[in-house]
């Protein structure tokens, strides 16, 4: 099989951090804007029951459907009942032993803190602005979902292959969190989050503070340490409860 690399893994989640980082402040240059997650006030006819937010994030999805996206296994979608994709999608093979990549799916949860991040991102009321606050909205989703999910699929895999017979029995039993308390070190989450934080400050050193707004950054530290460090966690789980026992 092929081998992986935890370390060029990490590497790779460490570049993604910077995309999510700046999709975060991104949004947080417009306001709250509550009426664009309103269900019915969408304005498209026969979507009388979706938000702004869902129409922006289906009709992308569809699309991104259309061109293969959700083929790569990391990329996983918040919406469901897509189209299948409208070209031949050929990937390397992956090392993944699951056969069925959406075992692996925590968007849903992924929505949920991100929407309880906007009002700590973004500046109170409305500015307006409703359809590039969803347009970012979906960016910044998409981009903490391909973290999370790839962390998910190829850290797990790279942690159970590094030893194991630690993980077989908790695997077999179905044991959640014995699994759990494998696959947590609080000392490299420590270090992501302290990584994160030197990033997000060092990215707003140099914006024009007449033209954008400064962002926080213990608030997208807590989202990271709160929302997507468990959420990976989670995924991991998720991903070695459903694997293939086959050979490490």
């Amino acid at each position: 099989m092929k081998q992986l690399d935890l370390h060029l893994i990490a590497a790779q989640l460490e570049g993604l951090e910077e995309t999510i980082i700046m999709k975060l402040i991104d949004r947080a240059q417009f306001r709250v804007n509550a009426a664009a997650y309103q269900p019915g006030q969408s304005g498209f006819e026969g979507a009388e029951r979706e938000s702004l937010f869902d129409v922006r994030l289906r009709y992308q999805e569809e699309m991104d459907a259309h061109f293969g996206r959700f083929c790569v296994p990391e990329e996983r979608p918040f919406t469901g009942n897509l189209p299948p994709p409208k070209r031949a999608v050929t990937l390397a093979p992956t090392c993944l032993a699951v056969d069925d990549y959406d075992c692996v799916n925590v968007s849903s949860r992924i929505a949920e803190a991100y929407f309880a991040l906007l009002p700590r991102l973004c500046p109170d009321g409305d500015d307006g602005q409703y359809g590039s606050s969803v347009e970012h909205d979906v960016m910044a989703l998409q981009a903490v979902a391909r973290r999370v999910h790839y962390g998910a699929l190829y850290v797990a895999e790279s942690k159970y292959r590094g030893d194991p017979d630690r993980y077989r029995d908790r695997i077999a039993s179905g044991d959640s969190e014995g699994i759990l308390q494998l696959l947590t070190r609080r000392d490299v989450e420590d270090q992501i989050c302290a990584r994160v934080r030197a990033k997000a400050g060092h990215i707003q050193t140099q914006v024009n503070h007449d033209i954008r707004s400064i962002v926080n950054t213990e608030v997208i530290i807590q989202f990271y340490r709160d929302a997507v460090i468990p959420l990976t966690k989670q995924g991991e789980v998720q991903y070695l409860l459903h694997r293939k026992d086959v050979a490490a």
